[in-house]
């Protein structure tokens, strides 16, 4: 058996193992290492697909039940709530479960071999200022790990992970700030790395201070949809009685990816109705039972996504918003994802400073940040993370890899 690493992350996944060319991570998604982080049921063929291939069968219009950010679920109440599929429900445990399943079964058959123990990436904080949730999150995902086949299950944090990868490749001795802004979670670590200190048995002297916050890019994504898809479906729009706006909690649900399936019920569509007979824009409110009926929340959602995206390379995109009555076209600009998002970013850069002030280090003293996760792409998000320690180096570690990596390193550490 083969020990290894798993970065089950909230948008995407990765597992990586030793081989004698190093630590590398498995294909996963066809030839790609990196997987998304999702699960189609589909209904049409009765089968369960993850990855691109479990969106791409959505995109295409394949009946079935999306779901993605399954591991936001974990150290909520949601954890063993179940959800509908055509022939019954399921939990979101077992969601998970299934995932996990798959994603052994694919490392497996691209490695050739049997995998057993496995180090899993965890966030510093599954739930903010919940230590009980915390360790009830842990607990739940060691439980599904062992349940899909791996042997010894054991967790690292994300950031000290990232760090483990990036100490391959140093010369010499470094203090780093490794900010790992993922799609669920923002974590950080200060850490005292080099080539002397790779083969050390016991790592907690050089591990400074740990931090996180329940924000990422799933955030970014809800926040950018409320200020300017869910606007032209209604929200904030005026009712016939005077000073009466429509419910933000409808917008904010559709905004929210594990949300969205909640205003797909007949509940909820007869709200939606009364909601457009009491509002004095009941074009916008036709607009929003549009998306809705036609179950295109999750589309507008990865419509979003796409938008945030492209505005990390670009100043400005288009939003389409494609469904229901009539087409409309949305000019979005990176300025207006600021202003959506800039408060999340602030909160980025205060959690980096309690992460330096418990470490016991000024700003000065940082040699490099090290930075991972697809949310340092984000332009707002990355000036917000080297403000905080204008003089270091500014390391790009592998985007959507260095955790499977130093999970993998950390793997063959406790287990050979």
């Amino acid at each position: 058996m083969t020990a290894c690493g798993l970065d089950f992350g909230t948008s995407n996944t990765t597992l990586g193992v030793q081989d004698v060319g190093g630590f590398r991570l498995l294909a996963l998604d066809g030839a790609r290492t990196t997987l998304p982080t999702a699960v189609f049921f589909d209904f049409e063929h009765d089968r369960t697909t993850i990855g691109q291939e479990a969106v791409d069968a959505y995109v295409s219009g394949v009946e079935g039940r999306l779901m993605r950010s399954i591991k936001s679920m974990l150290g909520t109440d949601l954890i063993d709530a179940d959800t509908a599929l055509r022939k019954g429900r399921i939990s979101f445990r077992a969601v998970i479960g299934t995932f996990l399943d798959l994603v052994k079964a694919r490392a497996e058959q691209a490695l050739g071999g049997e995998l057993g123990d496995v180090v899993v990436g965890r966030p510093v904080h599954f739930v903010d200022g919940d230590p009980a949730g915390d360790a009830a999150a842990e607990e739940t995902l060691g439980q599904i790990a062992r349940a899909a086949g791996f042997r010894n299950v054991s967790f690292q944090f994300e950031p000290i992970a990232a760090a483990l990868d990036y100490e391959q490749q140093v010369a010499g001795e470094e203090l780093a700030l490794i900010a790992d802004i993922g799609g669920g979670t923002s974590d950080f670590s200060v850490v005292r790395i080099g080539p002397e200190r790779r083969g050390k048995a016991d790592r907690a002297g050089d591990i400074l201070a740990n931090d996180g916050i329940r924000v990422g890019g799933t955030d970014f994504d809800r926040d950018l949809s409320l200020a300017t898809a869910m606007p032209e479906l209604g929200m904030g729009s005026a009712m016939k009685r005077a000073g009466l706006l429509a419910p933000r909690s409808i917008y904010f649900d559709l905004a929210t990816w594990s949300k969205i399936n909640f205003l797909y019920t007949a509940k909820a569509m007869a709200e939606l109705e009364r909601l457009q007979r009491d509002s004095a824009e009941p074009g916008k409110i036709e607009r929003l039972i549009g998306v809705v009926e036609h179950r295109q929340g999750h589309a507008l959602a990865m419509a979003v996504e796409r938008t945030k995206i492209a505005l990390s390379d670009h100043e400005a995109t288009e939003l389409a918003l494609d469904w229901g009555d009539g087409d409309l076209s949305l000019a979005v600009d990176r300025e207006a994802l600021n202003r959506a998002t800039g408060s999340l970013a602030a909160r980025i850069g205060s959690r980096i400073r309690d992460c330096l002030a418990d470490a016991g280090v000024t700003a000065d003293r940082i040699d490099a940040v090290f930075l991972t996760g697809g949310s340092t792409l984000l332009p707002q998000v990355r000036a917000a993370i080297l403000a905080e320690a204008p003089d270091a180096r500014v390391v790009e570690g592998n985007i959507f890899g260095s955790v499977g990596l130093g999970l993998t390193v950390e793997a063959l550490r406790r287990y050979g």
